[in-house]
């Protein structure tokens, strides 16, 4: 199999699979000398791990972690560094049933096409327990970012029809964890939860939308062709489970805007080169231009249902797929770290090319 690695100076490779003995990553190119802070990363899969709330799988999952090599009295040596999460509450028995039928809207058969054999329990390697190595990574990753003042955070901007109209400059971050949908506007989130709470009683599940923000980038990552900053930000996000679009600045919304509207004028503000508007979304020509980066991301209903669907099985036959186990009724509010996460991957990554040609 392939494709279990991205990035090319900071470089993860990650492992493992849904209900095996775990999950883990390793991350090439880590600097020497990071004083790494284990609580940081403790904190992070914390917020992605199930059974964090009512309103999300109740899998439970501690996601304590081992560090197997890479450091070192505290500090990263620059070997790799190996971090590994064991899994510790899977029911396999709870996919018995399903190990012959392809779940509407899930991987099953696409995978067993690719690879003629598939791991039916809980998705194998086509889970999203996978993002859970993701976000350890991630976590390094903000470390090392945050040394340079960059910051990244994100929030929950729609749960189906309901929205967060406001933009993201006119919210406090702070609020995001302060509610279970990690939304960042406190009456919204109080919706939206009672939405998700209405969706799991009906056996049901539901989409949404998740705005990204990067403040503090210079100016000067990325690449004016292929490897555009933002094509390597929508190919990080779009690899996430569920994750079904990506946009960012203006959007879609920019086609319904006239040229003159949508340019950004240039000043000088205290000897830095700033815009007076920000459609381009921090990015202009695959490159960024020093203002904050901005992206919202659609995710997907959950195609596992606690509802009867019907399917096939491998043999063509029609069959009716009963819904059991533990699932989330909304991905949004674990998502919302492994978006995070991803961001983290993606700036690092160009940060250091970027300083390889200084």
């Amino acid at each position: 199999m392939a494709g279990n690695s991205f990035g090319r100076i900071f470089r993860i490779s990650t492992y493992g699979e849904s209900h095996g003995a775990g999950i883990g990553v390793i991350i090439d190119g880590c600097p020497a000398g990071l004083l790494l802070d284990l609580d940081l990363i403790r904190r992070d899969l914390a917020r992605r791990r199930p059974g964090q709330s009512a309103i999300v799988t109740q899998r439970q999952e501690t996601e304590e972690f081992q560090i197997l090599s890479g450091l070192f009295e505290g500090q990263t040596t620059g070997t790799p560094l190996h971090i590994f999460i064991p899994n510790q509450n899977a029911k396999s028995k709870d996919y018995s049933g399903w190990a012959e039928l392809y779940r509407p809207s899930h991987a099953d058969y696409s995978y067993t096409a690719k690879y003629g054999i598939r791991d039916y329990r809980g998705g194998g390697r086509s889970s999203a327990r996978e993002t859970a190595a993701r976000v350890a990574a991630g976590a390094v990753a903000r470390q090392i970012l945050a040394q340079y003042d960059m910051k990244i955070w994100a929030y929950v901007k729609a749960v189906g029809e309901l929205e967060c109209t406001r933009p993201y400059w006119e919210l406090d971050p702070t609020e995001v964890e302060r509610n279970p949908v990690r939304a960042a506007e406190p009456k919204t989130a109080q919706a939206m939860e009672a939405l998700i709470r209405e969706v799991r009683k009906a056996g049901d599940s539901i989409g949404g939308q998740i705005t990204l923000v990067i403040e503090g980038v210079p100016p000067g990552l990325g690449e004016p062709v292929f490897d555009r900053l933002q094509a390597d930000l929508a190919k990080a996000m779009l690899s996430i489970n569920a994750c079904k679009g990506f946009e960012y600045g203006s959007g879609f919304a920019g086609t319904k805007m006239r040229g003159s509207q949508h340019n950004d004028p240039f000043v000088l503000e205290d000897g830095q080169v700033k815009t007076t508007t920000n459609y381009s979304g921090g990015i202009q020509g695959g490159i960024s231009n020093g203002m904050d980066i901005y992206c919202n991301l659609a995710f997907k209903p959950v195609a596992t249902l606690m509802q009867a669907q019907q399917t096939i099985n491998q043999k063509g036959e029609p069959v009716t797929l009963a819904g059991k186990g533990r699932h989330d009724p909304c991905v949004l509010p674990r998502a919302v770290p492994i978006v995070e996460a991803m961001a983290a991957l993606v700036i690092l990554d160009h940060y250091f090319i970027h300083q390889s040609r200084l």
